[in-house]
């Protein structure tokens, strides 16, 4: 299966034909949040256009909440609202976290580490079999450093391990792959900037995942 990830467009789509041409032939896209910049919400509909493949999406924390509306729209016959649910596609169990942990900034998306935890707990429990989590926020200690430290979900990061794959974004500074517990984890940086990554995972037999960064 040959996944493309996106995520933090902000609302410039401007660069994403350029990264589906670099990234080819592709079975689903993955939208890991900040689609629009505060809204409008109708302002998605613009970018869910753009694909002929499967999009699972979560909104980030600078999206608004009622942006899950339009992912649920009966009209984007394509998209899957993946923010606390879960969708098997294979052998594959994603599950998606919408939003982020509190930030400074007081941002309209924005939950408790606590309801992150919950969320997340809730919808492991009901996953079998190899399963990744399609989040805006990262966990802490993975792809989450900024100049005064790490910043990301410590909600999250107690589920390291229990996690095949981790996609996520939010932190635009913090780019990359790591893996932590056995768990990968990718922000594949800001589309809006002609950033994202592919992601490409074996069959039952060969079920490695293999990350590249691309930028168009």
């Amino acid at each position: 299966m040959k996944l493309l990830a996106l995520s933090d467009l902000h609302g410039d789509y401007s660069h994403v034909g350029s990264i589906l041409d670099k990234a080819g032939d592709i079975d689903a896209v993955l939208i890991a949040g900040d689609i629009t910049d505060f809204g409008p919400d109708e302002k998605a509909l613009e970018l869910l256009g753009m694909f002929k493949t499967p999009v699972l999406a979560v909104p980030g924390n600078c999206d608004n909440p009622s942006l899950l509306k339009i992912l649920d729209d009966d009209e984007n016959r394509n998209t899957i609202n993946l923010h606390n649910s879960s969708h098997s596609i294979g052998d594959l169990t994603f599950i998606g976290l919408g939003g982020s942990n509190p930030t400074p900034f007081n941002t309209p998306f924005e939950l408790s580490e606590k309801k992150i935890g919950e969320y997340v707990g809730t919808l492991l429990g009901r996953s079998k079999g190899r399963v990744i989590l399609l989040s805006h926020a990262p966990p802490k200690n993975t792809t989450d450093k900024l100049p005064h430290g790490n910043v990301g979900s410590v909600a999250l990061e107690r589920y390291l391990g229990r996690f095949d794959l981790i996609v996520c974004g939010h932190i635009h500074e913090a780019r990359g792959i790591v893996r932590v517990n056995g768990t990968q984890v990718v922000n594949p940086g800001m589309a809006s900037k002609g950033q994202g990554a592919v992601i490409t995972i074996g069959e039952k037999i060969n079920m490695n995942i293999n990350i590249e960064l691309i930028d168009a």
